[in-house]
């Protein structure tokens, strides 16, 4: 047997689990806290739950919501240099993975100094990070389990992939009650990049048992969930189920890593400031078609994942349901379906093409893609 490492943060999940928060950094021997949030998750109260946890718990903090979705350099240079000017020494990241991953970049330069550009690609971080507390509000990114920070390089117009062990934070909290307040739009995209999540990981070339057992199951809960979810804010039953399923597909995928889908999705977003999720919703179809000839039967196992009777189908064929059912998914919640629908045009597609090769999820993505591959695809996309 292959030897496995599986890195794990803890994990407190459930409802109300939010204002355990303040408890959570205590344990962590903090004592003044910096909270990285953004302006989305501050009107919707649950920034202000935090910081009454907070004060439950005798902390003092600083709050910093000047993060934006596809969080930039210049953000995360701000925000360090107001957790250094207020001398913290814990960081809490609330909000969606954008928050998050901003909160793990400041986290970086407040122990590591330099430029966050310095920490793109994998273990480039060489001292103790802060202490860590993430708590999700989007049944998405997955963030707040993950040794993955994504950042935008303003000056190449690139997304950075920052990824190593020392990013997995001290403590997750998972809160379901934190989903009733995202619009369809906001869960329908945040719930398809689960969904890739899930399905980038399983299939994986640095996926193991123990990376399975978690991407499985969050594939089966996305595709019962997703669209009960995206119809109503206030089915109880399908936001903790896409909170687990958010949670365990980022379980997942930090270990396993991802795939094309997410390369090229961090080309695009990078340059154009794109919705993720949106983007990896229109791209994963076709990466998955790509993909299928280098590991049929894992396709295959993906049908039966998602519900999909197999047992009159050949392997091929239960490959091409598990990818029709893909785009089924994003028909019934609405979202886009083609990069033209998003502004992309067939001119873009060259640098596009050239940054996506270059990001680290590009290594364990399951077929080997050349340059001309990328723009093939990106073409079909349109």
């Amino acid at each position: 047997m292959s030897l496995n490492t599986f890195v794990i943060p803890e994990i407190i999940f459930g409802k109300g689990s939010i204002e355990q928060v303040g408890d959570a950094c205590s344990r962590l021997g903090a004592k003044n806290v910096f909270i990285v949030s953004d302006a989305g998750v501050a009107t919707a109260g649950w920034l202000n739950i935090v910081m009454q946890s907070c004060k439950r718990a005798g902390l003092a903090f600083s709050i910093y919501i000047d993060s934006t979705t596809n969080p930039k350099d210049r953000e995360i240079t701000a925000g360090c240099r107001s957790f250094l000017q207020n001398e913290c020494d814990a960081i809490i990241g609330v909000g969606g993975g954008s928050a998050l991953d901003a909160a793990k970049a400041i986290a970086i330069l407040a122990t590591n100094g330099g430029d966050i550009c310095d920490y793109e690609g994998i273990d480039k971080i060489h001292s103790p990070l802060p202490p860590m507390v993430m708590v999700m509000t989007t049944a998405g990114s997955g963030s707040e389990v993950s040794q993955f920070s994504v950042i935008v390089d303003s000056f190449h117009q690139k997304k950075m992939t920052i990824i190593s062990k020392s990013l997995v934070p001290d403590i997750a909290i998972v809160d379901p009650n934190t989903l009733t307040t995202k619009d369809a739009e906001l869960t329908a995209a945040t719930g398809m990049d689960v969904l890739t999540h899930a399905i980038e990981s399983y299939v994986s070339i640095a996926a193991t048992p123990l990376t399975d057992v978690q991407a499985k199951n969050a594939l089966s809960l996305v595709s019962r969930y997703l669209r009960p979810s995206v119809a109503s804010k206030n089915n109880k039953e399908a936001k903790e189920a896409m909170a687990m399923a958010s949670l365990q597909a980022g379980l997942a995928f930090s270990n396993a890593i991802l795939g094309a889908t997410h390369a090229i999705s961090h080309a695009i977003g990078g340059k154009y400031l794109l919705p993720h999720g949106e983007i990896n919703t229109i791209l994963l179809p076709h990466v998955m078609e790509f993909n299928r000839i280098a590991s049929p039967q894992r396709f295959s196992e993906l049908a039966e994942i998602m519900g999909i009777d197999t047992r009159t189908l050949t392997e091929q064929q239960a490959g091409n349901a598990a990818i029709q059912f893909v785009r089924d998914l994003s028909n019934d919640i609405g979202t886009p379906t083609c990069l033209g629908d998003v502004g992309i045009t067939e001119e873009m597609i060259g640098t596009i093409g050239i940054s996506a090769l270059e990001d680290p999820c590009m290594i364990t993505n399951p077929r080997d893609m050349s340059l001309d591959q990328i723009k093939s695809l990106l073409v079909k996309a349109l």
